[in-house]
This record gives C-alpha cells, sequence and structure tokens, in this order.
C-alpha cells in the first residue's frame, strides 16, 4: 500500500515551526513522502492565534486549504495547533471540509525533526507553555502549565543537530530562563547551556531567545560572556517601561529592576547587542505614560526593537480593562516609536562603518550574497549584504568588512582568506554607543 504524500503550512513564530518539524518528522520516518502543499495527498496546517492578526491568518490558510482540496488532489486537511486549542468547537462547525483538528503536539517524547529551515540553522525548544502570566498573554490558556523537556531530551536533540552539520542553534522557548523550575525545581538554564557547548562540535554560534528580565541572572549573564559560541545577544523583552502599566501587564519586574539589569548586561557584556521589544497601547496607558517609554527608548538606545500594538484578546484579563486605547491612537504612538528607532538603528550601524565582522550566509542569488551578523536572529533582525570575489554558498562563514549601512542592515566586503570564527568583536562603542 502506497504511502501519502505530506505537505505543511506552517504558521506563526519558531516555535511553532519546530512543532511542524517534529511532526513531519514522524510522518517521514513511516515511509510518507513530504511534499509541497499543492502536490500533496494530505494538508496539514499548523495554525497561531496569539494576537488577532495571527488568527485572521489562520483563518485564510484554512480558506486556501479548503479551496485547494476542491480544485486539486489534495484528498484530507488537517488543521492543528494554537487556534484550535482556542476555538475547537467553532472550527469544527464553520469548516465540516476539514477532516481532523488537533492540539498541542507532545514536547515529552523524544523528537524526530524534518527540517523547514535552511540547512545549517535550526531551532531548538527546550520548554513549552509560560510560567509569567502577563495579563495581556493567552499563551497559558493556549499551552497550558509550563513543561521544560529533560536535560537528557534536549541533549539527544542537541547532538542529532550536530551530526546534521548544523553551525547555528537557536534555543527557543515562550521563556526559557524559567527552564528546569517545572522538574527540577529551580531555575537550570546556565547548568543547560554548559551541558550543550559540551555536545557540540560543528555549531559555531548558540543563540538564546526570549529571556525574561525576571530571572537574567548574573551566573547567566557571565556564561553568554564566557563561551565563545553563545552569541551576544541578549533577547530581552520588556514590554513597558512605566511602573504602573508594568504592574498592570503582570510583568514582575519594576522600571528601576529594569534598569538595574541594563546596566549590569552593559558591564558584563559591553560588546552584546540587546533586542527588546514594547507593546504600544495597553489598556489605560496614557500619554505622559507612552512619553515615559518612548524618552526610555531614545536614552537606552536598543541595537534591535520589536514594536507591538496591543491586540486586545478575550480569555486574558486585560481583556476587561478600561479604557481601551483608540486604534487612531495606538497607530500614532507606534509610528513614534517606530521613527524613533529607525534613528537610532541608522546611528548604530553608522558606528559599524569600517569593522570587520563574522556573517553567516543564508542565501545566494547569483554573484549576491544575503547573510547575518551574530548580532542578528533569523527572520527578524537585519541583514549583512555581502560582496565577495569568491564563490560562498548558504552555511559559509566569512570576515566581511562594512562598507556602506542602511536603517536596519549593512553592506560589507568579503575577506579572500579563511574565517576566523573566534575572532574578536569589538566593544559596545563599535556599534554607535556612547560609553
Amino acid at each position: 500500500m502506497s504511502k501519502a504524500k505530506i505537505g505543511i503550512l506552517s504558521l506563526g513564530c519558531p516555535r511553532n515551526l519546530v512543532d511542524s518539524e517534529n511532526v513531519l518528522g514522524r510522518l517521514n520516518l513511516k515511509g510518507h513522502k513530504i511534499v509541497d502543499i499543492e502536490k500533496a495527498d494530505i494538508g496539514i496546517l499548523n495554525t497561531c492565534a496569539f494576537v488577532k492578526d495571527a488568527k485572521a491568518e489562520s483563518i485564510e490558510a484554512i480558506l486556501d486549504l479548503v479551496r485547494l482540496k476542491k480544485t486539486s488532489g489534495l484528498k484530507k486537511i488537517i488543521v492543528y495547533g494554537c487556534l484550535v486549542q482556542r476555538y475547537k468547537d467553532v472550527l469544527r462547525k464553520e469548516f465540516p471540509e476539514v477532516d481532523a483538528f488537533v492540539g498541542r503536539v507532545s514536547l515529552s517524547d523524544e523528537r524526530k525533526r524534518f527540517g523547514l529551515t535552511q540547512k545549517h540553522f535550526a531551532y531548538l525548544k527546550i520548554c513549552e507553555g509560560c510560567v509569567n502570566n502577563c495579563s495581556y498573554c493567552v499563551i497559558p490558556k493556549i499551552k497550558g502549565r509550563f513543561t521544560s523537556l529533560s536535560n537528557d531530551l534536549v541533549l539527544a536533540q542537541v547532538r542529532s543537530l550536530d551530526r546534521q552539520g548544523i553551525s547555528e542553534i537557536n534555543i527557543i522557548g515562550q521563556d526559557i530562563t524559567g527552564y528546569g523550575l517545572d522538574i527540577y525545581g529551580s531555575l537550570k538554564l546556565p547548568q543547560l547551556l554548559k551541558r550543550i557547548i559540551k555536545n557540540t562540535s560543528h555549531a559555531l554560534w548558540l543563540r538564546l531567545l526570549y529571556l525574561h528580565p525576571k530571572r537574567v541572572s548574573a551566573d547567566l549573564l557571565k556564561i553568554i560572556r564566557d563561551e565563545p559560541k553563545i552569541c551576544k545577544y541578549i533577547d530581552l523583552p520588556i514590554q513597558h517601561i512605566n511602573n504602573r502599566i508594568l504592574r498592570l501587564m503582570n510583568r514582575q519586574v519594576t522600571k528601576k529592576e529594569i534598569l538595574s539589569l541594563i546596566d549590569k548586561i552593559r558591564k558584563i557584556l559591553p560588546e552584546a547587542a540587546i533586542r527588546t521589544s514594547v507593546i504600544i497601547g495597553f489598556p489605560s496607558e496614557k500619554d505622559k505614560e507612552f512619553r515615559e517609554l518612548l524618552d526610555f527608548i531614545r536614552e537606552v538606545r536598543f541595537e534591535r526593537l520589536g514594536a507591538f500594538i496591543y491586540s486586545r484578546e478575550e480569555d486574558t484579563p486585560a481583556y476587561g480593562f478600561k479604557p481601551q486605547i483608540p486604534q487612531k491612537i495606538k497607530s500614532e504612538r507606534f509610528n513614534l516609536v517606530m521613527s524613533s528607532q529607525q534613528i537610532i538603528s541608522e546611528e548604530i550601524n553608522r558606528g559599524m562603518l569600517g569593522k570587520k565582522i563574522e556573517v553567516v550566509i543564508d542565501e545566494v542569488d547569483n554573484d549576491s550574497y544575503l547573510g547575518r551578523s551574530r548580532f542578528d536572529a533569523p527572520e527578524v533582525d537585519g541583514l549583512v549584504y555581502v560582496r565577495s570575489k569568491r564563490k560562498l554558498k548558504p552555511g559559509d562563514f566569512a570576515k566581511v568588512k562594512v562598507i556602506d549601512t542602511l536603517e536596519y542592515d549593512l553592506i560589507g566586503e568579503a575577506d579572500h582568506g579563511d574565517t576566523d570564527h573566534g575572532e574578536n568583536h569589538g566593544d559596545r562603542k563599535s556599534w554607535g554607543q556612547v560609553p
């Protein structure tokens, strides 16, 4: 009996992408062929329901698969993930054409990966769910209790990625600083990182994605500082800086604590790039409170920043907070933050002129190359446009001299010698910051 051809559409964040890779890995092991969705017998959709726009995208993708089922060889549709976790009964009524709705994927067993990223980098999910219960966030409702993957299972995946020759591992979870609380009774991310490093020989870059400010310890920062493989990239979502708004968000940190942590990061890791995210237009946010956030952004000068307009989500405490901020005001505030950050980013990039940085090549288009520095996470941060007289391929590392800058991206020329993976990347001043 012939096996079905499987295609998948994976929406949302890298955590969802890891789930999709695991689903395909299991199916591939059973002999099913993985194909583009247009050529599939069975189409799988991994949905996202984090905010309103993500839900709309998921619904549109279901409709696309329904149309494909009517017009092509697609025989069955399976929808799973976050949207199903939240709205399973409603979806069953609205989409009778869908053959199955499935909830969350188990994190407890050893996962088999069918890579959906480029071959030289991968995401490693070490935990599921969240321990923070921020008032605006629906993740605890969708994902359930916080669950860490055991050390042994994490390391088994690390060794598997290393055997595949993966050169960049991005360690992810809703909040990886909580790793170990549920199964070991204490925070174990620093210890896990040491074990991961010992089990990697190919991986040159390890990146930590999402560090809650409450649990970024001096020990963790020192490991990042002392381990050459760990990218000096601090993903530190603060969401706001006003104390009243922070309390309403249930962020469990104060303005003073955030300022102290940033100061500690700058002292322990002066060469680091800090990436943060902020929420604009949280319910009852006054103009002076927004101005406090804007002034803070301009003063701290984050190397990377993402801003998000508050999305009112049912089943969250913030859904009932009053007053809700009009969309027009939220958009105006969002534009002010982004225009300010564009200026900051442009000035920081300008400070990179003439510097040499290590770049991993992600894409090749004839003689044009797109890459990233170790200060840039895949698909969320800036790019480095690389000129090179020698041929490069995805996954290659090259020393690149920065010859021009854009608002968020760099332009550079590759050296022709061998890449030195242990090069000194300069201090914070080289990022255009005032010491």
